[in-house]
């Protein structure tokens, strides 16, 4: 198993309404089964952050990514196989029908556009001690409000 940890890109989408984007992962899933998460991957061989976001988001929603807003932050986490990843999250705007995600079949099963006072039901189907995706929605909220949106 490799020694190093995985680097990932997640995407926190924002709307005009100043709404998060969340999409249901299916409960076929190997990581966080039935739980809801952000858009995002793993970087492919010589894929910098951006360039993995941008793919990302193609790929789960039919999106385009037509503005990077910032950084929301870097998150380190070991999921249940064992392996240690490094997340980078960014605060992105999309091209596209915001209410029409073209969701990826077999993978995620339902969307939801969430406000700062609706994050608590991103601990659905986690684990008690977990709050890391409510803890990385609370900081894109703060990031939105720290640069006027």
């Amino acid at each position: 198993m490799p020694t190093d940890p995985l680097r990932c890109a997640g995407a926190l989408i924002v709307d005009d309404d100043g709404r998060l984007f969340f999409q249901r992962r299916s409960a076929e899933r190997r990581l966080f089964p039935n739980c809801w998460d952000i858009v995002g991957g793993h970087l492919e061989p010589g894929e910098d952050v951006e360039d993995a976001l941008r793919r990302e988001v193609a790929e789960e929603t039919g999106w385009s990514v037509s503005h990077v807003l910032g950084t929301v932050g870097e998150y380190r986490w070991t999921g249940d196989d064992g392996r240690e990843r490094v997340e980078t999250d960014l605060l992105v705007r999309v091209d596209g029908d915001l209410a029409r995600p073209r969701l990826e079949a077999g993978k995620h099963t339902e969307f939801r556009w969430l406000g700062e006072g609706d994050v608590g039901v991103l601990d659905e189907h986690r684990d008690v001690d977990d709050g890391q995706l409510r803890r990385i929605a609370e900081d894109a909220f703060a990031a939105l409000r720290s640069i006027g949106l």
